[in-house]
């Protein structure tokens, strides 16, 4: 069923000073279920679930149907296998995972996953952390990734490190900020990766909770087919309980030259990261922004983190100002189990038909070890589609 939404003005807003820019606060457009995205991700064998899900385009055009193939990252990843409905003994969960999908359509025969393997052929985490930083007892969840059409055609993948603690709410905290480098045209495991250390964390401090760089990248640059490009790469990074959204940006050739990157204080770009200003805020930790045709920017979210919608702020540049939340889909699952959740909403573009984005969201569960073995298949992203008028 097509849900039709119209949002006007919220009067604590600012209206915009370029009258060639369309409003912040307003949105025509109509939500549908991706229904044939959602099957790709119902399977019974191998991989039957996992969290995450950003995609790359190995072309690194990241436009609506553009590209012949996608790489598609996944965080804690589940492995087994389901008959008639019922969950077979020997499933397991490994920190993160990946997928090739080769064309542009949701076709089961056309995606296949990758993961490692241990020395009892058992699935195991393709990604392990062994930066100098790294701790013994340390994992990786994914972040965002692109590739880097200068100069190498390298893809780069933030990775958060992670570490399991007993005195948080989940059961962990994020302890570290990582870049994967997996070189140009390379394929699962990546024997050749190279991972580095970023100064893109922030810790904790007595006024506001951790913060990390990764959260989503807009590349916008010409070779990435943006329509407004100024040749920098906008990193989105999420910060403390409020899910505060703040943005860095550098040249592509400086990817990796953390000293060149620059963090938008609310005036201009500056060198120190502990001024980035927020944004946005009541975000989640994953998110995406995203050109559209009339020159705003989407900005993609799961509203408060972990609430029930999927919500967007139109923006007028990478950086903002963003406008009021739009929620455009309150999601089914919550209503349908008491003990699920969703969470990190973000837009696909190039995966999009024209005129739409292709929208996911994460499902999961408070009781999760309880819940997963009478519906196995709740752990898997959802998708729907934005159609805008």
């Amino acid at each position: 069923m097509l849900t039709f939404l119209t949002l006007f003005c919220c009067s604590w807003c600012s209206p915009m000073t370029n009258d060639s820019i369309p409003s912040l606060n307003q949105l025509n457009y109509t939500v549908e279920r991706a229904l044939d995205w959602d099957s790709l991700f119902i399977r019974n064998s191998g991989w039957f679930g996992g969290d995450g899900i950003f995609t790359i385009p190995f072309n690194g055009v990241d436009t609506p149907h553009e590209g012949d193939s996608t790489l598609i990252v996944f965080s804690d990843t589940m492995a087994g296998d389901i008959r008639d409905g019922q969950l077979q003994p020997g499933f397991s969960m490994i920190h993160n995972s990946v997928a090739v999908l080769k064309g542009k359509e949701p076709l089961k025969e056309n995606i296949h996953f990758y993961w490692n393997t241990d020395n009892h052929h058992a699935p195991a985490t393709l990604f392990e952390p062994r930066t100098p930083a790294a701790g013994k007892a340390d994992y990786y969840w994914l972040g965002d990734g692109f590739v880097n059409t200068a100069p190498h055609h390298n893809i780069y993948i933030f990775a958060y490190r992670i570490r399991n603690v007993s005195d948080k709410d989940f059961g962990f905290e994020e302890v570290g900020n990582a870049l994967l480098v997996l070189p140009a045209h390379s394929r699962p495991p990546y024997t050749a990766q190279r991972q580095l250390d970023t100064p893109f964390f922030l810790a904790a401090d007595s006024t506001t909770g951790s913060g990390s760089f990764g959260a989503g990248i807009f590349v916008n640059t010409k070779a990435a087919g943006a329509p407004h490009p100024d040749g920098y790469v906008y990193v989105y990074g999420v910060k403390g309980t409020q899910k505060a959204v703040m943005v860095a940006r550098v040249l592509p050739a400086d990817f990796e030259n953390f000293g060149r990157w620059r963090f938008w204080d609310g005036q201009q770009w500056v060198p120190n990261i502990r001024h980035a200003a927020t944004i946005a805020n009541r975000a989640s930790n994953e998110l995406s922004v995203t050109p559209l045709k009339d020159g705003r920017y989407a900005l993609i979210f799961q509203v408060d983190g972990i609430g029930t919608a999927v919500g967007l702020r139109l923006g007028a540049s990478p950086a903002g100002p963003f406008g009021p939340v739009i929620k455009i889909w309150e999601c089914p699952e919550v209503k349908e189990n008491k003990h699920f959740f969703v969470y990190n909403a973000k837009a696909h573009p190039h995966l999009s038909r024209p005129g739409e984005l292709l929208i996911s969201y994460n499902v999961n569960s408070f009781d999760f070890l309880h819940e997963l073995p009478a519906s196995p298949h709740l752990y898997r992203p959802r998708f729907i589609r934005l159609i805008l008028h």
